[in-house]
């Protein structure tokens, strides 16, 4: 498959674009400084420079054909959202988007958890629900990961729905690894088109 991968540069972005190519799939990894994404060149793999907030530079690399991964994240509040939108507004086959559990369509069932990520996020928390709304209304699949962490991918991890999904705990922790594996899966196969589905360790 051709797949895009959204800041590549950062820890997920990396993982998923490791573990794209070593799937055979072909990756367009882009970050705002690509010589940041670390991994060695490949045939099957072009960096590119991009800004989220550059929608006409998001629509020159992804096209028709791309499915997206993103794994954006900000500590600034309306960079998701743009993200969101210029992704969108290139018209992928399919996005697949990192959000995280607690926000937006997931608060409800995770509990008092959600309450503490609200103070946390503070106006971060409505780009985020918005950035994920854009996604799903365009058929798209957010991901919504609980605490990330360091590590190996879960050998027992698994995808649920939200109809299946266990209250937020602030001390369980899932591995960027097993997310990015969540997430390609996903892109192989799709299981949660339109939906927030949720990537958990075992």
């Amino acid at each position: 498959m051709n797949l895009t991968v959204l800041a590549a540069s950062g820890q997920t972005g990396i993982a998923l674009t490791r573990q794209a190519l070593r799937r055979g799939h072909t990756v367009t990894a882009i970050a705002r400084d690509p010589e940041r994404i670390a991994l060695p060149d490949s045939s099957n793999l072009r960096k590119v420079t991009g800004d989220v907030t550059d929608a006409a530079g998001i629509a020159a690399v992804v096209d028709g054909d791309s499915v997206v991964l993103s794994a954006l994240g900000t500590d600034r509040a309306g960079i998701l959202l743009a993200g969101a939108r210029a992704v969108v507004a290139a018209g992928p086959r399919r996005v697949i988007w990192l959000g995280a559990y607690g926000t937006g369509k997931s608060a409800e069932v995770a509990g008092e958890g959600a309450g503490v990520l609200a103070e946390v996020l503070g106006d971060r928390l409505a780009d985020k629900v918005e950035a994920d709304n854009t996604v799903l209304a365009a058929g798209g699949t957010v991901f919504h990961a609980g605490m990330l962490a360091d590590g190996p991918e879960s050998p027992r991890r698994r995808t649920v729905g939200l109809d299946a999904a266990p209250p937020f705990d602030l001390g369980a922790k899932v591995s960027r690894e097993t997310v990015a594996a969540a997430m390609l899966d996903e892109a192989e196969a799709p299981g949660f088109p339109g939906a927030v589905a949720l990537p958990l360790a075992e």
